[in-house]
């Protein structure tokens, strides 16, 4: 698999770390697809990829709604003739006590985290199957192999993103390839503190923050990477092991 001339659908691409990924495959020669939630700058973001050279096309989309999420990959076949890799990078930073979490958390996080990453997954494997090659990368995080209190349900959506890359990789394979990063501190979430910063940096090994582009190096390292499916990659400098 070769980025340039690929074709990458991206959810969550007007934003934060997931348009730094559509910014840099673009830079590497993808053609981009990516969805946006209403008051996101996609105009912005799809000007910005599109800057590149290659196509971009931006599509409005709740990822929960699944018969959007059907049409926004036959849209994009229809678009671009084909589709080698989609990034499931949506997801809600959502932080609750335990006790706290109602249904309509769960819902949320839950709803994006898993449910939309299978069945973007699920909408999109019938072209690549057909094609014969296809990447599916998702997003999980620390939170599965660490406990951090207050954030249960997104942690068990993260986990449930480990456990999806293993079986999409197993059902859908030798064409169809899947991968997972976990990044760590590579952009703090909205809120935190000058001194929640700080923490952060000593609980790696490399007493840093990382950058989104780190991760977006990755996942361009494991698409053109034909050798790896089904594992979880991480990039936290080393804060999974650090003391």
């Amino acid at each position: 698999m070769q980025i340039r001339d690929a074709v990458v659908m991206i959810t969550g691409g007007a934003i934060r770390v997931g348009r730094v990924h559509a910014r840099e495959l673009a830079r590497r020669g993808a053609h981009i697809a990516f969805t946006y939630l209403p008051g996101e700058p996609w105009e912005e973001a799809q000007a910005e990829i599109g800057a590149f050279g290659g196509r971009c096309q931006a599509t409005e989309l709740d990822v929960r709604d699944l018969a959007g999420v059907r049409a926004w990959a036959a849209a994009t076949q229809a678009a671009f003739g084909r589709i080698d890799v989609l990034i499931n990078n949506a997801s809600p930073w959502m932080g609750r006590p335990f006790l706290d979490w109602t249904e309509a958390d769960w819902e949320l996080s839950l709803g994006v985290n898993i449910k939309a990453a299978f069945f973007c997954a699920q909408a999109v494997a019938p072209t690549m199957l057909a094609q014969g090659r296809g990447v599916i990368v998702g997003v999980t995080d620390l939170s599965v192999y660490d406990v951090w209190p207050g954030y249960s349900a997104h942690a068990i959506g993260k986990a449930g993103v480990v456990q999806l890359t293993r079986y999409l990789a197993a059902e859908l394979g030798p064409a169809v390839r899947a991968v997972a990063i976990a990044p760590g501190p590579i952009l703090p979430p909205p809120g935190f503190t000058a001194e929640q910063i700080e923490e952060s940096k000593k609980h790696t090994l490399v007493k840093r923050l990382g950058t989104p582009e780190d991760a977006s190096r990755l996942i361009a390292f494991l698409i053109e990477n034909d050798f790896l499916t089904g594992h979880v990659y991480f990039v936290d400098g080393g804060e999974r092991f650090a003391p």
